[in-house]
């Protein structure tokens, strides 16, 4: 069993709240957007990271990371990557690739929008935590807690960390 804390869209920011609600978990994961390795490096020191780099990441972050992260945690495979839309309006450049070998969790950022939503044509679920930074239109911060434990998805935990002021 793995206790996941999933964040997206930091957009170079991090404060003691995102990392105290971090801090209880096995592993963080980041869907991109992240701003610098500097908040990489702070999310290191508290757990584990995967990331994916986003569409405003520099080379810096393209470098060190991914744009896609496929991998197997538990029994669940899973894929992360930074624009991925959602079900019905997957976006065009992973589409194809979700619908020829769907994962079991398919987690993307970008939007600024958190959802949560089982596909049923593709048998999986999609999670979008949102955004945890203070850069976008959303008006509230986010980020999920979630557990893996074999091929159980449990326990899934909304975070409302402030408004973005």
């Amino acid at each position: 069993m793995i206790r996941i804390g999933l964040l997206s869209d930091t957009h170079n920011h991090m404060d003691d709240r995102i990392l105290d609600y971090l801090s209880s978990c096995d592993e963080i994961w980041h869907a991109g957007d992240i701003g610098t390795s500097r908040i990489l490096d702070q999310l290191a020191k508290i757990k584990p990271v995967r990331a994916v780099y986003g569409n405003v990441d520099g080379q810096d972050l393209r470098k060190a990371i991914p744009k896609d992260l496929k991998f197997q945690c538990e029994d669940v495979k899973v894929w992360i990557t930074h624009i991925g839309g959602y079900p019905n309006r997957y976006d065009k450049d992973v589409v194809k690739r979700l619908k020829a070998t769907p994962p079991d969790l398919f987690i993307c950022g970008h939007s600024h929008i958190l959802k949560v939503i089982y596909d049923k044509k593709l048998k999986l679920l999609h999670i979008n935590p949102g955004a945890a930074g203070k850069y976008g239109f959303h008006k509230v911060r986010t980020l999920i807690r979630f557990t893996i434990d074999k091929s159980d998805i449990k326990d899934l935990e909304v975070v409302e960390l402030a408004e973005k002021h």
